[in-house]
């Protein structure tokens, strides 16, 4: 019988049982006659829950937990010599389960494979059982209104229909828009909808399965960024329920959606063995919704059936895979956790040692090339890792541009070591792309897991956890597993965690720093900085949080807020000035923000609302920002510049400033790095280069603006130099709304 039957079949008998210990009982039984076995225990929370083939009272519970626990191979049971085969199940009571053959032939990958499949279908299963069981109780025990009951049956109803569909293998689109059009209808509302992320991209998410969303809505919200999608994407980026009662007033709110009138909205993640791949929402137009505790359990209900579902259909599709990637021709994730496993407990000289390799900066060779030379280019990657490694030693592709190397049988890490760098000496020759020559690096991870002593997922964790260390201290690199590197990135989950948060409740504050007209010390403008003040922690420097806010997306709904909130500002003392000189105001813009195609009406909208004119309003870019940029980028940087606005370079001179990209760029502006500045009195070179760029600004007929200013000697040599502005703590330190206020417009003969 085929696996995928096989596995239907285990589903469709798990399924159908109306209690949790009848569901067990079949499952093994089930178990037993797919893989041929002649023994099977299922053990849950270290006890005996179900087994086949034996007495219960005779199973040494002991041994057989030791072999759930992958420290055993084979069992010793009454006289009889038993190879053993476990898979474990996991859930709020995690356990087991475990096959025996009284033949000495061992079970292949492909039958551990589908122990495994069975495994995770019968943690599902039990799941959605004890779900109904703890509602059941929970109506009971408090004596719920008649209603109620009602509602609760019709939601056991409708999720006993959503299992059985699964277990006739319906369609998963048809599953998913039954699961979405369910909970609508029980739950009350106007708007349901499902939205996953993509496979080649997780960065954007698409929306697979809606009940009353506008067709038009529909196709907008396909590859959608992650965090352009309000309720849904908060959900997904922070693994968290999101409730958002009165969504017009919310600070999370997007106007797009305000304006088709949405009341209430929620919207919690969905799971794919374990890892967020999405969000499903609910929403109300008619009136505002309290979401209650009820109402995000039956959003829970509904989510973890979406979940089961697509786990169900993708564990089919793995299985019919023949546990291969098929671009690279390299094994799949399922088959390299299968022989890191085996590994690990067969090993006979220490252990098993473990590579996670990531590729630097691919998404934006991906883009500009196109996906069919980054698959090239994937393809050929593949090739250069597998030229580094042993017969025995196995290569996989986890996904993305993400792979994996597992080395058998090695005594420790160093073996590991050598690899590591054969791997990331080769990445760094050119690729031939269609002619065309291209550079990619790569971050590796390595980890070290002892036989019998650890499991592969936790070998591959530590192995990511260095990997994640590997492309922190700048790429190109590995990183050996250290225990300190667990609660380095604890604490960096700890602090994106506190970003998130920070975006909902308004802790963001922005500081103005003048920027002054060096002949006449007039401020002719300002620069609009964002600080963190932190309920704990304090002040946050720039520093420690705008790289991270990039790196997840926060800094989308974080820098809308700075660029609408300066506008606003210097509207508003423009007005106070009466018929004097306008000021400007400069927002720093990120790689991220620019990535956006509404970049463009997000800057016209914030001139709108406040009133500011275009011309007093600039935009700073980095110079590694345009150096980097995709014709997309350009195209973004002309829209901006019809609206009226002007652009400046920031860090001028610290990149790879060129004549060429001055030419092609739409620059009114370039900023001279505080580094040039900081040695121009005391150096007659550093003196020379400011002075050149300040030359080059003039024959280009820019403005120049010199960053950093601190004494009177710097300040002296740049007028002298004719450089136009500039800033620093020299004149002020960047300063709250109130006291840029004060030193504005207070009184001549004042303090």
């Amino acid at each position: 019988m085929l696996a995928t039957e096989q596995l239907t079949e285990f589903l469709t008998v798990v399924a159908d049982r109306p209690d949790e210990a009848a569901a067990q009982h079949a499952a093994v039984e089930c178990a037993v006659r797919a893989l041929g076995a002649d023994l099977a225990v299922l053990m849950v929370d270290g006890g005996v829950a179900a087994v086949v083939g034996l007495d219960p009272d005779a199973v040494p519970a002991y041994a057989v937990s030791e072999a759930a626990a992958g420290r055993r191979c084979s069992l010793e049971i009454g006289g009889d010599s038993y190879v053993v085969a476990y898979a474990p199940i996991g859930g709020a009571s995690p356990g087991a389960l475990v096959l025996g053959r009284r033949a000495a032939a061992a079970f292949t990958v492909e039958e551990i494979c589908l122990l495994r499949g069975m495994a995770q279908v019968l943690e599902l299963s039990l799941q959605a059982l004890q779900l109904v069981e703890a509602e059941r109780r929970q109506a009971a025990e408090n004596g719920r209104l008649i209603d109620s009951l009602q509602r609760r049956q019709r939601l056991f109803d409708e999720l006993s229909t959503v299992q059985r569909a699964i277990a006739r293998r319906e369609p998963l689109p048809r599953l998913l828009a039954m699961i979405t059009e369910s909970a609508a209808e029980l739950m009350d509302v106007e708007m349901a909808g499902l939205t996953v992320l993509d496979a080649d991209d997780p960065s954007r998410t698409s929306l697979i399965a809606a009940h009353g969303v506008p067709d038009e809505a529909v196709v907008r919200m396909q590859r959608v960024p992650v965090a352009s999608l309000g309720a849904a994407g908060l959900a997904i980026m922070g693994n968290e329920l999101v409730a958002v009662d009165d969504y017009a007033n919310s600070p999370i709110a997007v106007p797009e959606i305000v304006r088709a009138h949405l009341k209430s909205v929620m919207a919690l993640p969905v799971h794919e063995n374990g890892v967020v791949v999405g969000a499903m929402f609910v929403g109300s137009y008619t009136r505002i919704r309290e979401w209650d505790k009820a109402s995000q359990e039956v959003l829970k209900a509904f989510a973890e059936h979406v979940s089961l579902a697509i786990t169900d259909a993708r564990t089919l599709r793995e299985m019919n895979a023949a546990y291969h990637d098929a671009l690279t021709g390299m094994a799949s994730r399922s088959l390299f956790m299968t022989r890191t496993e085996n590994a690990l407990v067969t090993a006979r000289t220490g252990g098993a040692a473990a590579l996670l390799i990531d590729l630097d900066r691919f998404k934006v060779i991906n883009d500009s090339l196109g996906p069919n030379a980054g698959d090239r280019l994937l393809a050929a990657v593949a090739d250069r890792i597998r030229e580094c490694l042993r017969t025995d030693d196995t290569a996989a592709r986890l996904g993305g541009d993400e792979f994996a190397v597992l080395l058998p049988d090695v005594a420790g890490v160093e073996a590991a070591v050598p690899v590591a760098r054969r791997i990331i000496a080769a990445m760094r020759d050119p690729f031939d792309l269609d002619g065309r020559e291209t550079f990619v690096t790569c971050s590796i991870g390595v980890a070290f897991g002892e036989g019998g002593s650890e499991d592969a997922q936790e070998l591959l964790v530590r192995a990511d956890l260095a990997m994640f260390e590997a492309k922190k201290q700048g790429k190109d690199q590995f990183a050996v597993f250290d225990p300190a590197m667990r609660e380095s990135f604890q604490k960096h989950l700890e602090m994106e965690a506190d970003l998130r948060r920070a975006v909902l409740r308004h802790e963001f504050q922005v500081r103005f720093q003048p920027i002054v007209r060096l002949a006449t010390g007039e401020i002719s403008g300002l620069e609009a900085l964002v600080r963190w003040q932190h309920p704990e922690r304090g002040m946050i420097p720039p520093l420690d949080f705008i790289p991270l806010a990039e790196e997840t997306g926060m800094i989308v709904p974080i820098g809308e807020w700075v660029l609408r909130e300066a506008c606003r500002q210097a509207a508003g003392w423009n007005a106070q000035r009466g018929d004097q000189t306008p000021l400007t105001v400069s927002v720093n813009l990120s790689a991220v923000q620019l990535d956006r195609a509404d970049l463009p009406d997000v800057v016209s909208s914030a001139l709108e609302e406040s009133g500011l004119p275009p011309h007093c309003l600039v935009i700073e870019l980095t110079e590694s920002l345009i150096v980097d940029h995709r014709p997309e980028t350009l195209n973004r940087l002309h829209a901006m510049k019809a609206l009226g606005i002007r652009l400046a370079i920031d860090d001028f001179g610290t990149g790879y400033s060129s004549l060429a990209y001055l030419r092609r760029f739409p620059v009114d502006i370039i900023k001279i790095d505080k580094s040039f500045v900081d040695d121009v009195g005391d150096e007659p070179a550093a003196a020379a280069l400011t002075h050149g760029i300040i030359q080059l600004g003039q024959a280009l007929r820019l403005s120049t603006i010199a960053e950093g200013i601190e004494d009177a000697g710097q300040l002296s040599e740049l007028a002298g130099g004719n450089c136009e502005l500039g800033q620093g703590y020299y004149f002020a330190e960047p300063l709250t709304s109130e006291a840029m206020s004060d030193l504005l417009f207070r009184s001549p003969s004042g303090p």
